[in-house]
């Protein structure tokens, strides 16, 4: 497919291992700042390369840019102008499009901006994170997560408990304000210039920074951040952050980091605030990023949430999912309950059960089984309420309770006690005409027992 989109023609005949890129000599590479390369672009735009962006773009998918183009179209518009563009990224003369402007709302409150590069250009900066990432990848931190092959919140979590479990049980909780957003160009273009001789990729980079953002149909120019929901920026973001990183390292923190949420991990309330300090100074002046005051703090762990989990007050110190992230996923669960109500209670379970399993899976490493229960019980009781609901009127409501199994005297008294739907669905004549058999049997996922299940 991709050699009919022309980007397997008119190769340069260079074999990418001449380079060291790709091979097998990664380490040695690492240690002679491997990228120090000044044919980059010639690796970047190789067949073999574009094909593999070429792939995971459209395997991807994705909306649209700004030219309207979408991942279906992208193989015929290769056919008629891949050797163009090719020709303009060797000759270092490719401009990118601007990219269009996407609010998403953040499950705290507030919006994200992202920013949808065209399809092209997401091929291109994929091609280019494919050269970069296994060069720069090995040179970051042991203690940043985010963004990174073989690292997970997961991985995150389970350092931050280690340092809670060594009795570090105050946390510098930082929040870079805006950070992708205010990522200054030049700090960051210093920094890749450092490890990139190739003055091509370099400007074409620096051109994807300032490529203009479209909203509303009218495009504005860029002149800081690195939008996100383009292929480039959570490595981009990367780089950017290991100064500071490498910075905590050296004076010894030991810290999580994920994308730009970061935790400090102290013994006292009265290290946590020097630390605060002098980062807050250190950022501001090295990287040119501010912290959010309102947002950052100094606290213990079971006062706040970091990557959505939380912990148990002190004794033994246990991890459980961050009150937030239960309300998120019963407000996610409430809009189906809410669809339910015209549907039958099985395709209800069916729509709610990946909602479950995922929810499941993210907080598996939760210690508090306590937590899964009461979640179970609820789930239950909010899909008695639906029944109830959709029975409507007090004639049906007891022909449905005798159906199933209550007494004539129980099931009339219970559908005329002009309580609502919630009540009635933890009222006992439900509990009793729908227990968790009932909805075990409908294959309703529980919480409790959804890893085997689903082995």
């Amino acid at each position: 497919m991709a050699e009919n989109a022309g980007i397997g023609t008119g190769g340069y005949g260079r074999n990418p291992k001449s380079t060291g890129v790709g091979a097998s000599n990664t380490s040695a590479r690492i240690e002679s700042d491997c990228l120090q390369i000044e044919r980059l672009m010639e690796e970047i735009v190789e067949a073999r390369n574009m094909k593999d962006a070429y792939k995971r773009v459209t395997t991807n998918k994705g909306a649209p840019g700004i030219d309207g183009m979408t991942v279906y179209d992208l193989e015929k518009h290769l056919v008629k102008h891949w050797q163009r563009i090719k020709g303009e990224l060797l000759e270092g003369t490719y401009k990118p499009q601007a990219v269009l402007q996407v609010e998403i709302p953040k499950p705290d409150g507030g919006v994200r901006k992202l920013g949808i590069p065209t399809v092209v250009d997401r091929m291109i900066q994929q091609a280019i994170y494919q050269i970069f990432e296994p060069n720069f990848d090995p040179t970051f931190s042991d203690f940043s997560f985010g963004f990174r092959k073989g690292r997970s919140t997961h991985d995150a979590v389970r350092k931050s408990m280690e340092y809670i479990s060594e009795g570090r049980n105050w946390v510098v909780d930082i929040d870079l304000e805006k950070f992708f957003d205010r990522v200054n160009h030049d700090i960051l273009m210093g920094m890749l210039a450092k490890r990139i001789e190739d003055k091509r990729v370099l400007k074409l980079i620096r051109r994807y920074l300032q490529s203009g953002i479209m909203v509303d149909g009218v495009v504005t120019a860029r002149t800081e951040g690195t939008p996100q929901g383009s292929p480039l920026s959570p490595l981009l973001s990367n780089i950017m952050l290991d100064v500071m990183d490498k910075e905590l390292e050296k004076r010894g923190h030991p810290f999580c980091r994920y994308a730009d949420d970061c935790n400090i991990y102290v013994y006292t309330e009265r290290a946590g605030k020097r630390v605060m300090e002098s980062l807050t100074r250190f950022l501001d002046r090295k990287l040119k990023l501010k912290v959010n005051e309102k947002k950052s703090c100094v606290d213990r762990p079971w006062k706040l949430k970091f990557l959505g989990y939380s912990t148990t007050p002190p004794g033994k110190i246990r991890l459980k999912p961050a009150p937030e992230a239960v309300d998120r996923f019963k407000e996610k669960s409430r809009k189906l309950f809410s669809k339910g109500r015209g549907c039958s209670l099985e395709k209800t379970i069916m729509e709610l059960t990946p909602v479950i399993r995922g929810w499941y899976q993210y907080f598996k490493l939760s210690e508090v089984k306590t937590i899964f229960e009461e979640l179970d019980g609820w789930l239950r009781r909010k899909l008695r309420c639906v029944l109830w609901r959709q029975w409507k009127r007090p004639k049906t409501r007891e022909k449905k309770l005798l159906k199933r199994g209550l007494d004539s005297h129980t099931a009339w008294k219970s559908a005329n006690n002009g309580h609502g739907a919630w009540w009635n669905a933890g009222a006992k004549h439900m509990n009793f005409a729908f227990p968790k058999k009932f909805f075990d049997n409908l294959k309703l996922a529980s919480m409790l027992d959804i890893k085997s299940r689903f082995a």
